[in-house]
């Protein structure tokens, strides 16, 4: 086996994606920590942001179960093509990228909104990228042939369908538990920022 293919032969590394993840969200809150949203003297529209961020989050949180109860502990295990593995083939990275768009919306700021959104669904292509190699080496035609029929994460609803019922995987609901209170902490970062802001703590340029 040559060495790019050893390489392509390994499952993606997740703690590589959380970690850079992370990374890119504590750099990007440095100039909203210091910066002061353009819209904050707009209560209406800051209302309305904040209500689609709550939105988005919870997306975030209920989407994520709905794709664990469906992949459990089978991710790259085998080829699943159900429930909402059938509109994207990366479900849990669909509402990632929703649940770090909505954080955006929580800081009343379009300009991050995009920021976060983008930059978490490029993040995520190039791990949903890497992971799909190795399933086409452990697969072959079987995966080649579900890539050709489902996006890769923006979804397609009408191509939804799902069996008679999943297979509960408590340790993977557990697991996934940990990341649902990562999206879910966004709140307590968002208004603790907010009363910076208010508390004349933040001076900086304006954020839109």
């Amino acid at each position: 086996m040559s060495a790019l293919s050893s390489v392509a032969a390994r499952p993606a590394n997740q703690k590589r994606r959380i970690g850079t993840l992370r990374l890119f969200f504590a750099l990007a809150l440095v100039p909203v920590i210091f910066g002061v949203p353009a819209l904050q003297n707009s209560p209406a529209a800051s209302a309305l942001m904040r209500s689609l961020g709550s939105l988005c989050i919870t997306t975030a949180v209920l989407g994520r179960f709905w794709a664990i109860l469906y992949i459990g502990g089978r991710k790259n295990a085998q080829i699943m093509q159900e429930g909402p593995y059938s509109i994207c083939r990366h479900p849990l990275y669909l509402f990632s990228t929703i649940g770090a768009a909505g954080f955006g919306l929580l800081l009343d700021s379009l300009t991050l909104t995009v920021v976060f959104g983008l930059g978490a669904f490029a993040i995520l292509s190039l791990t949903a990228r890497r992971e799909e190699a190795y399933l086409r080496a452990t697969f072959g035609a079987a995966y080649d042939d579900y890539a050709a029929r489902v996006p890769r994460i923006l979804p397609w609803p009408w191509l939804f369908h799902a069996g008679p019922g999943v297979e509960l995987n408590l340790y993977a609901l557990r697991r996934n538990l940990a990341d649902a209170l990562v999206f879910i902490a966004a709140f307590p970062v968002a208004e603790t920022i907010r009363l910076m802001h208010q508390a004349g703590l933040a001076t900086g340029f304006g954020i839109f």
